[in-house]
C-alpha cells in the first residue's frame, strides 16, 4: 500500500504522458474553492523533492511575535490573521470569527494575556451557559449551548497553546477549566417499514429518485445535490461523486469536496438504475436534481431539508435529519454484512477508524450475536432471545401516501424546522424583487396565526405605500 502523505505536505501523482506532478493548495478562495500550485518532473523522487522546494518558497515569513504585555483580544486577533485565517475554508473562517470577536474578544479581551486565569475563563464560560446568545433569544433562551461552548473553548485553547509555544506565558490557563459534558448526537436510523412509508409518500411529493439514491448510496446532502448526469455511468452502474454543494456567507457554492476520501466511486443496484433511467427523460438539466426556482443551478440543500420533514411527516415516520438517511444506509449495510474497510470507502471515510468509532454500537450488537451463535453451536447453552432486527424483510406496506395540499396563493407557506420549532414565510415581490418574512412558534396553528397577521401587516404596508406614491399626493 502506498504511504500516505502527511497533512499540507501536498500531493505526487503520475500523469497519462509519463511525468509526475506534483501539487499544493496554497489558500481557498472566497467560495470556498482551493488556490493551487503545481510542479513537474520526470520521476518520483524529483517531484517530491521539487514539492517541498516550492513549499519553501511559497513559506511566509514567520509573523512578528509580539511583545510581552499585550492584552488577550490583540493576542486573538494577530493569532487568528496571521497563523490560522489562510489555510481555513471560509465557513471555518465564519465560526472562527464568531468564537472570537462575537464572544471572546468582548468579555475577556481587555486582561492582560499574563494576568488571565482559569478562574476567568471559567466563569467567561458560565457566563456564556447562561446569557451568552446574541440572537433569537426568544425562539432559543438566553443561553449558548453545550456544543457551541466546547467549540468557543478550543478556539481560546488553541490560542493559548500557541502563546505558550511563543514564550509569552508559562501555562495555558484553559488546561483546568471544567467544560459542559460533549454530548453526541443521538443516531436516528429508519427501519425497513418506514423506508417503505418514505418512498411511498416520497413519490406522491415528488422527491422519490433523490430519497431512493441516498438510501442506495448513503452519500453526504452536499455530495447527492452536486450529481451531474455525466457522472453516472449506465452502462456499468458506476456514480462518481467528485464536488459538494454547500452555501457560504449565504451563497450557494459548488467545491471539490472536503477530503480526498470524498472523491471516490459507487456501483448502485440495478433497480436504481433503472428508477433513475426513466427519471432522465424528465429532467432538462446537466444537474442530477436541479433547482425549480433557478436556472442551472442544483436544488437547495435548505429546500432539501425541508422537504424531508415534510414527508417524513406525511409518512407518520420519525422525526430525522438528512444526514440521518445516511445513517440507515451504513447501519443497513453493516447489519447485511458488508465488510468495514468497502463500507468507509462508499461513504467517504478518511479511515476505517473513522467508521468503526461512528457504528461501534452496530458492530457490537454483531459481534454479540455471532457470540450468542457460537455459545449455541459450540457450548450447547440455552438459546438466547434474539433482538428484533432492522434487517429483516417486511411485510408489503398497505400505507396510502398523503395528497399534497397546495396552499392558496398569497398565503405563504409553513414548515417544521424541528421538534419543537414551526416557521412561517411570505415572500411578496416588492419594486420588483421578492422580499421574503418569517415568523416563528412553537405550535403549526400558533405559526399559521403569526403567519396570517404578518401578511396582514404587509398587504398594509404596500397598499400605504401605493397610495403615496399617487399623483394627487404627490402633488400635495
Amino acid at each position: 500500500m502506498a504511504k500516505r502523505r502527511k497533512h499540507g505536505d501536498g500531493s505526487v501523482r503520475l500523469r497519462k504522458d509519463g511525468r509526475w506532478e506534483g501539487r499544493i493548495v496554497i489558500s481557498y478562495d472566497e467560495k470556498g474553492l482551493p488556490r493551487t500550485k503545481n510542479v513537474l518532473a520526470k520521476t518520483k523522487g524529483e517531484c517530491v523533492e521539487k514539492l517541498k522546494a516550492l513549499q519553501e518558497s511559497l513559506a511566509a515569513p514567520a509573523p512578528e511575535v509580539p511583545k510581552p504585555g499585550i492584552s488577550l483580544g490583540n493576542w486573538l486577533d494577530h493569532w487568528y490573521q496571521d497563523y490560522k485565517k489562510a489555510n481555513l475554508r471560509p465557513n471555518t473562517q465564519m465560526s472562527y470569527e464568531r468564537r472570537i470577536y462575537q464572544h471572546i474578544i468582548p468579555a475577556l479581551g481587555n486582561i492582560q494575556l499574563d494576568k488571565l486565569t482559569a478562574g476567568d475563563i471559567q466563569q467567561f464560560y458560565t457566563g456564556l451557559k447562561q446569557s451568552g446568545r446574541r440572537l433569537r433569544t426568544e425562539l432559543y433562551g438566553e443561553g449558548l449551548s453545550d456544543q457551541t461552548v466546547r467549540g468557543i473553548h478550543t478556539t481560546l485553547h488553541a490560542a493559548l497553546d500557541k502563546a505558550v509555544e511563543e514564550k509569552l506565558i508559562f501555562r495555558n490557563p484553559a488546561d483546568s477549566c471544567k467544560l459542559p459534558p460533549a454530548k453526541s448526537r443521538e443516531m436516528k436510523v429508519l427501519v425497513p417499514e418506514e423506508i417503505q412509508r418514505l418512498l411511498i409518500q416520497a413519490k406522491e411529493d415528488g422527491c422519490y429518485e433523490l430519497l431512493l439514491l441516498e438510501l442506495a448510496t448513503g452519500l453526504r446532502r452536499g455530495e447527492i445535490l452536486a450529481l451531474h448526469w455525466d457522472n453516472l455511468n449506465f452502462r456499468t452502474g458506476a456514480l462518481r461523486v467528485e464536488r459538494q454543494v454547500h452555501r457560504v456567507k449565504g451563497e450557494l457554492v459548488v467545491s471539490p469536496p472536503k477530503t480526498k476520501a470524498g472523491n471516490r466511486t459507487v456501483l448502485l443496484p440495478a433497480p436504481v438504475l433503472n428508477v433513475l433511467q426513466s427519471y432522465k427523460q424528465t429532467v432538462r438539466s446537466r444537474w442530477m436534481f436541479p433547482s425549480s426556482v433557478k436556472e442551472d443551478a442544483p436544488v437547495d440543500p435548505a429546500a432539501v431539508r425541508k422537504r424531508l420533514q415534510t414527508v417524513l411527516d406525511r409518512a407518520e415516520c420519525k422525526r430525522l435529519r438528512f444526514h440521518d438517511l445516511r445513517h440507515t444506509f451504513a447501519t443497513a449495510s453493516l447489519e447485511h454484512g458488508m465488510d468495514i474497510k468497502p463500507l468507509s470507502t462508499i461513504i467517504g471515510h478518511v479511515s476505517s477508524t473513522t467508521t468503526l468509532n461512528t457504528y461501534a454500537h452496530i458492530t457490537d450488537a454483531m459481534r454479540q450475536n455471532a457470540a450468542d451463535k457460537i455459545d449455541r453451536g459450540i457450548g450447547r447453552a440455552e438459546p438466547k432471545p434474539m433482538r428484533e432486527s432492522a434487517s429483516r424483510k417486511p411485510a408489503p406496506s398497505t400505507f396510502q401516501a398523503r395528497k399534497r395540499q397546495r396552499r392558496k396563493p398569497g398565503t405563504g407557506c409553513v414548515s417544521r424546522i424541528n421538534d419543537h420549532l414551526w416557521e412561517g414565510r411570505y415572500s411578496p415581490i416588492i419594486n420588483g424583487q421578492r422580499m421574503a418574512r418569517n415568523v416563528y412558534a412553537k405550535t403549526e396553528a400558533e405559526c399559521e396565526m403569526k403567519l396570517a397577521e404578518l401578511i396582514r401587516e404587509i398587504k398594509e404596508e404596500i397598499a400605504a405605500a401605493k397610495e403615496h406614491r399617487k399623483p394627487d399626493n404627490l402633488a400635495g
